[in-house]
């Protein structure tokens, strides 16, 4: 739905599905519900989640027909998408393998360039579209610094060539899509500091001659092109987790001419450790209902010294929790956003009012997508009706205007 500052959706990898026609019937059986809950008399839009085995279904001449129909039918619109996770999302152990296939490969390559030209195909006409994916690669998956470096070059070089493919849908139809990259913790890309160091010292240099090149331009027009079509991902809970100032980061990306393609408000976990290693056990035991094998829970922890200290997932935090040099958990764990407090653990709630106060004083977006994928392995007490949980963080979210 469109608010004062963007258009304001949800994620539907919530919803599970892997195949095409999973997924639509999740959707046709959620959607008009929440709805009527948040958006009853007005346009709704939707956050669509495929996974490559869906993209290829959906990209079917009859399928896009289908699907088309069934937007007007329920008064709903797709201007954003996510390319993040390219396989399997729910009912497995996903962990690392959100990555997978990372940009360092064809696959991946193939699949985002697919996923856009679906968007084509369902935008509405004078609406910009953008598609997340992730931080290049997974850090850990690199065993030294030359490994790592070739990995963001290639990543990098097909990252140009998804821009390149932007540029000529632009020429050809005048619709201005985008590539939103998502920083995660222990992604290639982890930060708004090594995203913007990343565009400006590594995507740049090379996709200024590139693009020029390609398109016959000016170096300068050319960077202009890839700054419309290769934007940023502000995930709140990822920034969240590294304790990111988030005024400062956006402020940065403004005056550096960096672009936002999307807010994804989400919360993480978040707790302060006492002094005394006895009270310590409580918030533990707090933190272990949350600790499943699903997904990534990676723990940043912000030591008495100021400097930050990571853990690959949850276990590792765990296990160091006598750790008295170490004063602050921040998990990643996407909680639901319209709650503060989870007993002795509290969510980065603070930090999603913060970036929509932002947002709201000065726009750097028009796309917004709440993005709580964890429904299905919250403690039993936290658990909900997706629908109903659904509309009431998307309500909660018009109530912060």
């Amino acid at each position: 739905m469109q608010l004062a500052t963007g258009h304001l959706t949800y994620c539907t990898n919530i919803h599970p599905g892997e195949s095409w026609p999973a997924h639509f019937a999740a959707l046709k059986q959620n959607f008009p519900g929440i709805k009527q809950q948040v958006s009853p008399d007005k346009p709704m839009g939707i956050g669509l989640r495929l996974s490559n085995r869906a993209s290829a279904d959906l990209e079917k001449a009859e399928s896009l027909f289908q699907f088309t129909q069934w937007l007007k039918e329920n008064d709903a619109y797709v201007f954003t998408m996510n390319g993040f996770p390219y396989g399997e999302f729910h009912n497995t152990a996903v962990k690392d393998q959100v990555h997978a296939p990372d940009w360092t490969t064809k696959a991946r390559l193939d699949y985002t360039i697919r996923t856009f030209h679906i968007l084509l195909s369902l935008l509405p006409k004078g609406m910009d579209g953008g598609i997340s994916t992730s931080p290049l690669s997974y850090k850990y998956w690199h065993n030294n610094a030359k490994e790592l470096q070739d990995a963001r070059d290639k990543a990098t070089s097909n990252i140009l060539l998804v821009a390149g493919e932007l540029i000529r849908l632009r020429r050809a139809t005048g619709v201005v899509m985008h590539l939103d990259i998502e920083p995660e913790p222990d992604g290639v890309l982890e930060t708004g500091r090594e995203f913007i160091d990343w565009y400006e010292n590594e995507l740049l240099p090379i996709g200024r001659e590139s693009i020029a090149t390609r398109f016959n331009i000016e170096t300068d027009e050319a960077e202009q092109l890839i700054k419309d079509h290769i934007a940023l991902c502000y995930d709140v809970c990822h920034f969240a987790i590294g304790y990111e100032p988030h005024q400062q980061v956006i402020d940065e990306l403004t005056a550096k001419g960096l672009k936002v393609g999307k807010i994804q408000i989400s919360a993480a976990l978040n707790a302060a450790l006492p002094d005394d290693i006895n009270l310590r056990e409580p918030i533990k035991e707090a933190f272990e209902k949350f600790d499943e094998t699903t997904y990534l829970h990676q723990v940043v922890a912000k030591m008495v010294n100021g400097r930050l200290l990571r853990y690959p997932d949850l276990p590792e935090a765990l296990a160091d929790i006598e750790n008295l040099l170490v004063k602050q958990w921040r998990a990643h764990f996407h909680v639901p956003i319209f709650m503060e407090e989870y007993g002795l653990v509290q969510s980065t709630q603070s930090d999603i009012v913060e970036v929509l106060r932002i947002q709201k004083d000065k726009p750097f977006t028009n796309h917004l997508e709440v993005e709580t994928y964890t429904w299905g392995v919250l403690p039993d007490a936290k658990k909900l009706p997706i629908g109903d949980s659904i509309a009431r963080e998307l309500n909660w979210v018009k109530e912060q205007y």
